[in-house]
């Protein structure tokens, strides 16, 4: 298919910057259309769910939700390859994306929506984005104040309050401290290239570093500092490596990260969710994780397990691997 897609998104949205830096690193011409009060009738024609981004294709066709939207787009256009070409590390790829996209945010929102200096900075941004570049100071400020009145309730979404702030915290230091050790020896998660996995990773990092709280404790990890500028037009510089050369620095990621959090976090939100539970509590290291069941992560945690039932088929050295690095139970469980 040749023209140009229109990809529509804000820049305060890590999933429109994650389908962003995948139109950039596979080159594929598309205009980014920054969804503000100038283009919301037609997004409004044009969208199947009011959710960025969407991505409009040169004959029309929308596309929207970023992991399956980057899916579609891999059939579309599969070179350069997105991922490693075994299925071990594809699929460790896929799970650490979705890692990112489900409790990688949970950092991302807490730290954007807790503190009144991020709260000033974000809300101030998504106004600008909205009202456009010639927006008024009293139309902005007004604006401003109105999605800070509305964003800061939904805190409860992501399982952020005063409970969970600490275990949320310490799991974003502990994620800079692994990823910094990790980039050390290499530009991307899996090597030389960047994949699915880097995609869902450094988005969130991204919008971090965009706000004061967070930002400030990322200056100590400039390595980190510097793969999420990469990832901004990303570029391949060598070969994936080798799992064995992997292992020592990502192993952290998967059992501390996602075998530890991510992965019981979601098996008792889908647990709750099929009781229909107006909260439920989970244990993660010494402190309880509480919050409201989320519908939309059973769907997520049932798409990486079909995932992961499919990648063991087809390489059953897969499972000890996986139980290596503490994720096989996760993945395996009802």
């Amino acid at each position: 298919m040749t023209g140009t897609y229109r990809l529509f998104g804000v820049e305060m949205s890590p999933y429109s910057v994650k389908v962003r830096s995948y139109l950039r690193y596979k080159q594929i011409a598309h205009q980014w259309v920054v969804r503000g009060a100038a283009v919301q009738s037609e997004f409004q024609s044009l969208a199947k769910l009011p959710l960025i981004p969407m991505l409009v294709t040169p004959d029309g066709e929308v596309i929207q939700d970023s992991t399956p939207l980057i899916a579609e787009m891999e059939r579309r256009h599969p070179e350069p390859a997105l991922e490693p070409p075994d299925v071990p590390r594809a699929f460790l790829s896929a799970l650490i994306e979705e890692y990112a996209d489900e409790w990688g945010n949970k950092a991302m929102f807490h730290y954007r929506w807790t503190y009144e200096a991020d709260q000033l900075s974000a809300s101030r941004r998504i106004a600008q984005a909205i009202l456009g570049p010639d927006a008024k100071e009293d139309q902005l400020l007004q604006a401003a104040e109105g999605v800070r009145q509305r964003m800061v309730p939904r805190l409860s979404f992501v399982g952020s309050h005063e409970g969970t702030r600490a275990l949320i915290e310490a799991s974003f230091r502990r994620q800079l401290e692994i990823a910094e050790a990790h980039f050390t020896f290499r530009p991307y998660l899996f090597g030389g290239q960047p994949c699915l996995a880097d995609l869902g990773f450094a988005a969130q990092l991204y919008e971090l570093s965009l706000d004061p709280t967070p930002a400030a404790l990322m200056q100590h990890f400039p390595l980190t500092l510097a793969y999420v500028a990469r990832m901004i037009w990303p570029v391949a510089s060598g070969p994936f490596e080798s799992w064995e050369a992997l292992a020592p620095t990502l192993t952290p990621l998967l059992q501390e990260e996602v075998g530890r959090r991510y992965l019981p976090w979601a098996h008792a939100n889908a647990l709750a969710a099929a009781a229909g539970k107006s909260t439920f509590s989970v244990d993660l290291g010494a402190t309880k994780f509480t919050q409201t069941p989320q519908k939309y992560h059973v769907r997520s945690l049932t798409e990486i397990r079909a995932k992961a039932k499919a990648a063991l088929a087809a390489a059953p050295e897969l499972e000890a691997l996986l139980r290596d690095v503490g994720c096989l139970e996760g993945l395996v469980a009802d």
